[in-house]
């Protein structure tokens, strides 16, 4: 009788998990923290959303990249909270939501890295070829680019949990538990393809980026009006800000998601137990929460939306021809 709170299902004792004992009030303080950081996760994305969605001058292909990583951000806010519920070591919502639930954060999360890539890809021919930025970053271009991401996320994603889709909960060693076991082959072609590559081209762009980005430094210390190096024009300031923005977004991004996928570098089967709510997890998830952050020390035009947006200006008419730049 004693040990029936301890357990997820006291009804199902010889069954049921038992329960993380945890003091009262730091299980109390978790939930708080963890449940402020999901919902000003999923309310700044949304104001992202929003933002470039709405307001016109705000519809250029880097921005539709952004776009596209809010969308991913605010469905990472929204899958925190099945975490925290996770928080005593119980899963109450079935077996098949558990499949659901994290099979949304793989696409979610592949989602993210394929559009980091581009972000990347955008940058880097905005900024080491400007003359020819405008014909091959078009908004067609970018659309079409963003959906098949957003695409091969899900399938390849669907690949690599194809046995837990098949039979939900076949892992779980008691009732309360939502465990995700991923085997060894598909454990090393999502590294490879969601962390390796990825990364691999997002840090050989951003180099690139970064020996023009001095190259024009240097030229205006020593008022050359030239630079004589391999690409073709000279970048914009502005568009060597959005280069230095993006950057720090992709470096916090690459920060937060190394912890992760380091894990997977043990070679080991991949097992994610949902009930163990590690650091590795919150930190990937919570670079959600830093992007738009990120945005509003950033992008004045982030700043001077959310404004119009808080004060409900946005729902006047031809409020979307409204001057944010």
């Amino acid at each position: 009788m004693m040990e029936q709170p301890e357990l997820c299902f006291p009804e199902l004792f010889n069954i049921s998990c038992r329960r993380q004992k945890r003091p009262h009030f730091e299980l109390l303080l978790m939930y708080i923290i963890l449940s402020s950081i999901s919902l000003l996760t999923a309310s700044l994305n949304l104001l992202v959303i929003i933002s470039i969605s709405h307001f016109r001058q705000l519809h250029t292909p880097t921005n539709l990249l952004l776009l596209s990583l809010a969308v991913s951000d605010f469905f990472v806010g929204f899958i925190m909270f099945f975490q925290i519920l996770l928080i005593d070591g119980c899963w109450h919502l079935g077996d098949l939501t558990c499949v659901m639930y994290n099979s949304v954060a793989y696409y979610v999360t592949a989602a993210s890295v394929g559009t980091m890539v581009l972000i990347s890809v955008d940058r880097y021919v905005a900024i080491c070829y400007p003359l020819h930025y405008l014909t091959k970053i078009t908004h067609k271009k970018v659309k079409i680019c963003v959906c098949l991401c957003w695409i091969c996320s899900v399938i390849f994603q669907s690949l690599t949990q194809t046995e837990n889709l098949k039979q939900p909960g076949r892992y779980n060693s008691c009732a309360g538990q939502c465990v995700v076991v991923i085997n060894y082959i598909a454990g090393l072609a999502d590294l490879i393809v969601s962390f390796i590559i990825p990364i691999t081209v997002i840090v050989v762009l951003y180099l690139r980026v970064f020996v023009v980005v001095v190259s024009q430094a240097q030229a205006m210390r020593s008022h050359v009006t030239a630079v004589t190096i391999k690409c073709s024009g000279t970048p914009k300031k502005s568009e060597l800000k959005a280069a230095r923005t993006l950057g720090i977004v992709v470096v916090v991004f690459i920060m937060c998601m190394c912890p992760f996928y380091c894990v997977a570098l043990t070679g080991q089967d991949t097992v994610l137990n949902a009930s163990s709510a590690t650091i590795e997890v919150f930190l990937f998830y919570f670079n959600s929460c830093l992007n738009p952050i990120i945005y509003v020390f950033f992008y004045p035009w982030f700043r001077k939306s959310i404004k119009l947006i808080v004060t409900l200006q946005i729902v006047q008419t031809d409020s979307c021809k409204a001057s944010i730049l």
